[in-house]
């Protein structure tokens, strides 16, 4: 477990769910730099404080040790509000102290102190300030941080557009900060873009060719069938009657939504760890295949609240970044909860980049892997629990 120092104190930190083998720590420089100008400028924090995009909860535990008034976090990340509320136990921050809000709950209605994580999606990054616009006042000090890699030309305008002058600080250990004067907009301010719709391809499967999906901001692809999905579609299972089936990081929902239109008796679970995937997954079952279909959402840690040996199908096509970060420990995790939550002769099918070898993977845990097709980018793999 590493420790965050700051003017306040030095935390113990981890990113959920624990594991000490995970070298990946739980803030970066752009989170130390943030807190140190904050201390050093002797920002007023007796107000109204929202924190957007704290990852794993770094701020907002230093914040509330800094004694800040009304401290609200907005993620969109399950993962991050469970580190969040283990950091600020762990911590020693009395109950209540965070009000933990998702991107899917309404903000606060005044912000006096505005801190923002920059998101690898600069989607989420619009829609969270188009949201959080009409509680920033003439007041409120509004400043954002990332790595330097992180902070473009692009994010930079999006502050400027949305609440006020933008300008940045200098780099330090490769992280920089955003400092936005809130104005009024020349022209007003423009409208929040998201959700979006878009059409599925013709060549998505029936059911869904040209068919319009919603997506909330953050979403991956969000203004397109990713190819990845595409190929999946292309070679789900068939025949799967009333087994219970689980789109597992579900994105929008389009492959559950597959498997229920063309099974008219299948069970279908849709969940993934954002609230904004959830919530897109959930409108867009509702709008395609009606309400007199049920199907379950779930935000949450992958299958770890199901029961063993309770579901018959699982599809998946698991991420290999964590923020910036490329990692497959989220895919292997995925995986052994797939062979956990699936009944004996259950099955798992995965679609990924041929390069990143799930093969490997799902034989280590599974003890087989089914090559079920492939081209020159992906493949499509079944395992069964044996």
């Amino acid at each position: 477990m590493n420790r965050l120092t700051t003017s306040w104190g030095d935390f113990p930190l981890t990113r959920f769910p624990a594991d000490p083998r995970d070298p990946l720590r739980a803030w970066d420089a752009a989170d130390e730099y943030l807190l140190a100008h904050l201390a050093e400028s002797g920002t007023d924090l007796s107000g109204s404080v929202a924190v957007v995009g704290d990852r794993w909860g770094a701020l907002v535990t230093a914040l509330a040790a800094a004694g800040a008034g009304e401290l609200t976090q907005i993620s969109d990340s399950y993962l991050g509000r469970r580190a969040t509320g283990d950091n600020l136990d762990r911590s020693g921050a009395a109950p209540g102290a965070v009000r933990l809000l998702t991107t899917q709950d309404p903000p606060p209605e005044r912000v006096d102190v505005l801190l923002v994580r920059v998101p690898k999606s600069l989607a989420l990054l619009e829609d969270q300030l188009h949201r959080l616009a009409p509680a920033v006042h003439e007041g409120t000090v509004v400043v954002g941080t990332g790595m330097v890699k992180e902070i473009h030309t692009s994010t930079l305008k999006l502050f400027e557009r949305i609440l006020g002058p933008t300008r940045t600080s200098l780099a330090v250990k490769k992280a920089r900060l955003i400092h936005t004067t809130p104005a009024a907009v020349e022209g007003g301010r423009p409208a929040n873009p998201w959700p979006l719709r878009y059409a599925l391809p013709a060549d998505a499967p029936a059911g869904l060719a040209g068919r319009t999906v919603v997506n909330q901001a953050g979403v991956f692809c969000a203004d397109r069938l990713d190819i990845g999905t595409r190929f999946l579609l292309q070679h789900l299972p068939t025949g799967v009657g009333r087994s219970r089936v689980v789109d597992l990081g579900c994105g929008n929902g389009v492959v559950g939504l597959a498997v229920a239109l063309a099974e008219p008796e299948a069970e279908l679970l849709f969940t993934d760890e954002s609230y904004q995937a959830v919530a897109s997954a959930e409108e867009n079952f509702r709008t395609l295949v009606g309400d007199t279909r049920t199907a379950e959402f779930a935000v949450g840690d992958g299958l770890a609240d199901l029961a063993p040996g309770s579901v018959d199908l699982v599809l998946n096509n698991p991420p290999f970044h964590s923020h910036h970060a490329t990692t497959d420990r989220t895919a292997r995790r995925m995986f052994a909860e797939a062979r956990r939550a699936l009944r004996p002769g259950g099955e798992l099918w995965v679609v990924g980049n041929r390069h990143l070898g799930h093969h490997v993977s799902l034989r280590r845990i599974f003890g087989n892997s089914e090559l079920v097709a492939g081209d020159p980018k992906f493949v499509v793999l079944r395992a069964v629990k044996r």
